[in-house]
């Protein structure tokens, strides 16, 4: 299967991307990995995207559609792939589009995952961070510590990030608002739209979101 995962900031796309690529065991491409890799192997793309990130500007569309096309033509998503975090605007889209045409392919559905912007907003200001350990994460509200601003695992402090706080949410959320969500409405015309709440536990979304791309997409 090829398919696009798409959702706000806080609906739990990584999680869910990485538990669904295994079931359907298709390979998962998130644009981090893909920045990531192409910046430490020091690709051309790569050269490009960090020139633009050590200047504190946007990488161009180009340069990720570059790193994503580059990606599914290897052999390990010959029989499919999920995408996550790409693509990120209707430019990509229509990219992405193009790019499956030429190669005779086509997307099977976009998955939408779905969750109030109350509920995002909770999930991830409520974030508390270890500073000595930055892998010990707690939550506000679902995984709080035993005492309140030390970590369980190793007394720390915890701290919120700055990119965690409600002011900076919105913002994300204002963001991808007016630059992703126009994706779900060109895929929508295309029939490829399959919308699940994001609400629950993982392995509820999980079963959600297998059932959910067994059935016909959204017209």
């Amino acid at each position: 299967m090829r398919i696009v995962l798409v959702g706000p900031p806080g609906a739990g796309k990584g999680t869910q991307a990485a538990f669904l690529a295994k079931n359907l065991s298709i390979p998962h491409i998130s644009t981090g990995d893909l920045f990531r890799a192409n910046i430490s192997q020091g690709t051309p793309l790569g050269v490009q995207a960090k020139s633009y990130m050590d200047d504190g500007q946007l990488v161009p569309d180009e340069v990720t559609i570059g790193m994503a096309k580059d990606r599914m033509e290897q052999p390990d998503a010959e029989g499919g792939f999920l995408l996550d975090g790409f693509p990120r605007n209707l430019s990509q889209a229509e990219a992405l589009d193009e790019i499956l045409k030429a190669d005779g392919q086509q997307l099977d559905a976009v998955l939408d995952l779905e969750v109030p912007e109350d509920e995002v907003v909770k999930r991830i200001a409520g974030r508390r961070i270890c500073r000595k350990d930055g892998s010990h994460v707690f939550h506000a509200t679902y995984s709080p510590p035993q005492t309140e601003g030390v970590c369980d695992t190793c007394g720390g402090e915890l701290y919120q990030r700055a990119d965690d706080s409600e002011e900076t949410v919105r913002t994300r959320l204002e963001v991808y608002h007016r630059e992703t969500e126009p994706i779900i409405d060109h895929y929508r015309a295309q029939g490829l739209v399959v919308t699940i709440s994001a609400l629950g536990s993982v392995t509820d979304v999980t079963g959600r979101a297998m059932d959910a791309l067994k059935k016909p997409a959204q017209d």
